[in-house]
This record gives structure tokens, sequence and C-alpha cells, in this order.
């Protein structure tokens, strides 16, 4: 199977039915509010400069930063506004070495009103993989 029929077999919307029908209960005062990709990549993108320019790799250090990053990354989406957002933040940061890193993931969600963004950091030292991925709460 090709990967664009992968992914269009993913992304099927007919595959969610419940959860279709689930936002149509909801009042008016409840309206979803859309996951804006390019905002969130905004805001990670902002928290991976104020935190990472000057840092340099250390593998005592990287656990705690990982966390760290993804808790600030988390609460400033809530400030945003995506409370009603189930958010999961997924951060890697790996030594520059000059070599490639791939990462993939896969979700099972509604293709309504849930999605993600990433960005990329990278110092001379270090790369920084940060990925946000916002289901909504019904």
């Amino acid at each position: 199977m090709s990967p664009a029929a992968r992914h269009r077999k993913l992304d099927r919307r007919d595959c969610c039915t419940e959860m279709k029908g689930r936002g149509s209960r909801m009042s008016a005062s409840q309206k979803v509010l859309p996951f804006k990709a390019s905002a969130v990549k905004e805001c990670i993108r902002a928290v991976l400069k104020e935190k990472l320019a000057d840092v340099q790799y250390d593998p005592e250090a990287i656990p705690q930063l990982t966390k760290s990053l993804s808790e600030i990354i988390k609460d400033r989406l809530k400030e945003e506004g995506f409370e009603r957002y189930k958010m999961v933040v997924q951060v890697v940061i790996g030594e520059q070495r000059g070599e490639g890193v791939n990462m993939a993931a896969r979700c099972f969600w509604d293709a309504d009103t849930d999605s993600y963004a990433h960005d990329v950091f990278m110092n001379d030292s270090l790369f920084c993989v940060v990925a946000a991925f916002g289901c909504f709460y019904y």
C-alpha cells in the first residue's frame, strides 16, 4: 500500500460516526474552537528559542530539560485558549552529530476537531523536535 493510500485510509472521517454524533449535542456556548496548527507552531517555536538558545548538549541534564519543555509548552497552549483540548506534547532532544533522524506518530482521532503541530530547533550542539497533539474534549 502506498504512503498516500495509507494516509487516506487513516484520515477517513466516516470511521468515527459515534464521535461525530457527540458534537451535535453540544450547546452554542460549547462551540468547538478549531485547533489552529499555525498558532500552536508559533507557540512551540517561541518556547524553544527562549529556552534553548544558549543550551549545550549535556546527557545528564537532557531528561529534566525535556520534561520541563513539555510542561511549559502545554501550559502556554492552555493559556492560548486550548483548554477544551487534551494536549499531548512530545519533546525529543538529541546531540547534533550531523546524522539524520526520522520520527513518526500515528493517532486515531476525530479529523474534524483534532490535529497536531510540530517544530524543530537546532543549534551547534543539539537538535530538538516537538510535536503537540490536540484532542478535543467532548
